[in-house]
């Protein structure tokens, strides 16, 4: 067989949590957590989506915004999930970790912390960029100047703010749980065996991730709000608000083309969001991919994918 493949497309993703990885694959999730005692607990779920399989949530464009809230919802739900593991409180882990996964109260917890997350993003990437921009617009005539200005203060903002929180110690080892996910991922479509050997070898750049798709909504909005200017100060913040969903929209249709393509225009777009993720992955350690392999397993057969992606027999698995 061949050692350098092409990547395929395998449809399952997932997220670094505390002391874990998450994989989903279609409405069925796992979660991996290196206990406190060295075991791993993987918990399997589905999760069928805030609007579930109705038609107009997978429409192009729009459903771009549901995948993104989607996200924020699962991400909160298995990040508690990982946390509770961890929490010095005088219940054990496993009823702690039971707590966690329902309950009306945890539902709108988890709510009102998704929207206050998504406000404070608004704000940090969308708003304070604008508001510096336009602070210096009182000096700097040019219009299209001032423009640009706006986009390159919010790329550095972006920039700046995964830099300083990798700096954290639990944000590195959050790193390096995420450079695992990617890792298994790449191995997998690949068309390499999912083994630990095989993991540690593989790239902790993955052109699907959500890094990229958040360097996409920036960039994007940074187009966009380029070519749509208006003069009433009122009305420029409304636009950047109600724009939102359609940069995240967009963002969304360029991710998906480029985890399905490989040709040179898709390597060209997808490499600052490549570069960016030098900066939220790190390397794993072995414990890490055993971890991240038990999430894969649990929810995607790779055997039966490698077989007929890769032509593989069962003896060489």
């Amino acid at each position: 067989m061949a050692k350098n493949r092409q990547a395929q497309y395998s449809g399952i993703g997932g997220q670094a949590v505390l002391e874990g990885v998450m994989m989903k694959n279609k409405t069925k999730y796992a979660v991996a957590v290196r206990k406190p005692d060295g075991d791993i607990d993987v918990q399997v779920e589905e999760y069928q989506g805030v609007f579930g399989d109705k038609k107009f949530a997978k429409l192009p464009l729009i459903r771009g915004v549901f995948a993104f809230v989607d996200s924020l919802v699962l991400g909160m739900r298995v990040t508690m999930h990982s946390a509770s593991f961890y929490e010095e409180e005088e219940e054990t882990t496993e009823e702690s970790a039971k707590k966690s996964s329902g309950g009306k109260a945890d539902d709108i917890m988890m709510g009102i912390t998704v929207a206050v997350s998504v406000v404070i993003a608004v704000a940090l990437f969308m708003l304070l960029p604008f508001l510096i921009s336009d602070l210096l617009g009182k000096y700097i005539r040019n219009a299209s100047l001032v423009a640009i200005l706006e986009g390159v203060f919010r790329i550095l903002i972006f920039v700046g703010y995964i830099a300083a929180i990798s700096l954290m110690k639990d944000i590195k080892r959050l790193y390096m749980y995420h450079g695992a996910e990617h890792k298994c991922i790449n191995c997998i479509e690949r068309g390499r065996p999912l083994t630990v050997k095989n993991v540690m070898r593989s790239s902790r750049q993955h052109k699907r991730c959500g890094t990229s798709f958040l360097l996409f909504v920036v960039l994007v909005s940074v187009v966009i709000f380029f070519f749509i200017r208006v003069d009433n100060m009122a009305l420029k913040l409304i636009l950047r608000l109600l724009l939102v969903p359609v940069i995240a929209g967009i963002s969304y249709e360029i991710i998906r083309l480029a985890g399905r393509s490989n040709n040179v225009l898709i390597r060209i777009i997808s490499a600052p969001g490549m570069w960016t993720q030098r900066l939220t992955t790190r390397e794993p350690d072995e414990d890490m991919v055993a971890v991240a392999i038990a999430s894969v397993e649990a929810v995607f057969d790779w055997k039966a994918y490698l077989e007929e992606t890769f032509g593989y027999e069962a003896e060489d698995l």
